[in-house]
């Protein structure tokens, strides 16, 4: 790489004309195999609040709320209304905070396959400390073990599935890790019906079956390669154009190995990442960071997805008839999500983002506007309404999951130049977890509180999210990864912030590195 008195300056020339290559078997594969990391997250998320619902899991555990479930004038809103119950869903993500953090570190250095095997592992240990619980403190261990494993999974995997994919399908196959979590909800909504069954013990197999797509975790991740990016960065030049070229099937790699090249040169340079990522040249990627996964939890989907059997459950909806309408939903989002997957890399982020946007705020308004008519302290809803809440659920889930599920994921995943990539993922990632925490550990409080004007609070914050994606969030369909710098400053705001290029300076540092990389292709 180059050398000299020249600073590095990163990726300055757009050369995403002459990326060559096509989809080959071993990038699918590998996308595919990374990806089973989403299914943890997505199976815990759908889990948590089966189990939660459980009479021989809460007689076990929180007696006091089992009381109140079975009392029969209890505040429908209420009912369920227990830190203790809400700090066995939310410590998880607490937890996955503070490790997504510590994996930025292990990911840049070590490499992404690193931190998906350490996610894999913490997944086990906490799959199988939450399957032999016996008292709540080795629950709530087992709770953060298992936090341990999504921080990791969650911090590498969608940079591995941003890396490894070509710039024309980077958003489908980025997607795959959305794919993944919906279809690990749905498995987790499945297994609840059964379990459920199976008393007193159905709530220890529910949560010991994590240990499955634990497994595949692990064991993909020992098999994976590593990212082209990943392998270059760390000064491991060669073996980074081989595998560029292999998962390209093709030889002309030069212009994508030159930008990455580019990109690492810089990314060496840096010494504090989380640092680095607080200069104005990183300011709109920061701001990404914080504001999309905090606006994806905002939302108020996982409010949904975690007790979507306790608030169908306080809605008057059976015991069963709960788990069925709460596995009615996360079938849709799954298949949502491949809606999102088809259409992502031909209508482009902000189109997904801005439709799902306003079909969401519609579908809480309605909600909302059914709840506060027509349920009231001790009163059931009506078969008809029942049903309406449903559907009405089912397609704010749908709209989710074509637009903010899957791709307040990709988006922060790919926007991040090498030498922030890292650290800008573990903030995406903590705040993702910190706003889940925060809406888990007080969403039965806030249903209580607010009653059915919870809907509406989701509403309004889906209405601002969707007015920040228009105004600031510029289109990052078919722009290579590591170019993805030089978006921001033709963005009508952006541009006003980003400094300017040395342009002299830029030019040197190219024909440094294109006269390293002829002696590079000449040795090989």
């Amino acid at each position: 790489m180059a050398g000299g008195s020249f600073g590095p300056a990163g990726v300055a020339k757009d050369r995403a004309d002459q990326y060559q290559g096509r989809v080959t078997c071993s990038v699918i594969v590998a996308c595919i195999v990374a990806a089973i990391g989403g299914s943890i997250f997505g199976y815990d998320i759908g889990i948590s609040g089966g189990v939660a619902s459980m009479d021989s899991f809460l007689e076990k555990f929180f007696n006091t709320v089992y009381k109140n479930k079975k009392h029969a004038h209890e505040n429908n809103y209420c009912k369920y209304n227990n830190q203790g119950l809400s700090a066995f869903t939310s410590s998880l993500y607490l937890a996955g905070l503070v490790s997504s953090l510590v994996a930025s570190p292990i990911t840049r250095n070590y490499g992404r396959r690193a931190s998906i095997i350490c996610g894999g592992i913490g997944f086990l240990v906490g799959a199988a400390l939450n399957a032999a619980a016996v008292n709540l403190a080795m629950l709530l261990l087992g709770r953060i073990m298992l936090g341990v494993g999504i921080g990791f999974g969650n911090q590498a995997v969608p940079l591995y599935l941003s890396e490894m994919a070509p710039t024309h399908l980077r958003g489908g196959l980025n997607m795959m890790f959305q794919l993944a979590t919906t279809l690990g909800i749905f498995t987790a909504n499945m297994i609840n019906f059964g379990t459920q069954k199976l008393e007193p013990w159905g709530w220890r197999l529910s949560l010991g079956l994590a240990a499955f797509p634990a497994t595949l975790m692990t064991i993909g991740g020992m098999l994976l390669p590593e990212t082209p990016n990943s392998l270059i960065e760390r000064g491991l030049t060669e073996k980074g154009r081989r595998v560029l070229e292999k998962i390209r099937g093709t030889k002309d790699v030069t212009a994508e190995y030159q930008d990455i090249l580019d990109a690492s040169e810089l990314a060496n340079s840096i010494k504090h990442p989380f640092r680095n990522i607080l200069v104005k040249r990183n300011r709109p990627q920061l701001v990404m960071a914080i504001f999309m996964p905090a606006f994806q939890i905002l939302t108020g989907i996982n409010s949904i997805l975690f007790y979507a059997p306790v608030l169908f459950q306080s809605m008057g909806f059976g015991g069963n008839a709960s788990l069925y309408s709460s596995a009615l939903t996360g079938a849709v989002l799954a298949l949502s999500t491949l809606i999102s997957i088809a259409t992502v890399d031909r209508l482009g982020r902000r189109i997904l983002l801005i439709s799902g946007g306003i079909q969401m705020v519609i579908c809480q308004v309605i909600v909302s506007i059914i709840l506060g008519v027509k349920f009231g302290e001790n009163q059931e809803l009506s078969k008809g309404f029942s049903v309406l809440v449903v559907v009405v659920v089912c397609l704010f889930v749908m709209a989710f999951g074509w637009s903010w599920g899957p791709l307040g994921w990709t988006v922060p995943s790919e926007i991040f130049p090498l030498e922030t990539r890292s650290a800008g993922q573990s903030i995406t990632v903590a705040v993702n977890l910190l706003f889940t925490f925060l809406i888990a550990q007080s969403f039965l409080s806030l249903l209580c509180a607010f009653r059915f004007g919870i809907f509406l609070f989701f509403a309004g914050w889906v209405t601002i999210m969707t007015i920040f994606v228009y105004l600031l969030l510029p289109e990052t369909k078919g722009v290579p990864i590591e170019e993805m710098i030089l978006l921001w400053r033709k963005h009508w705001f952006w541009k006003r912030i980003m400094p300017e290029i040395d342009e002299s300076n830029s030019r040197q540092i190219t024909r440094v590195n294109q006269g390293d990389t002829s002696r590079q292709e000449a040795s090989l």
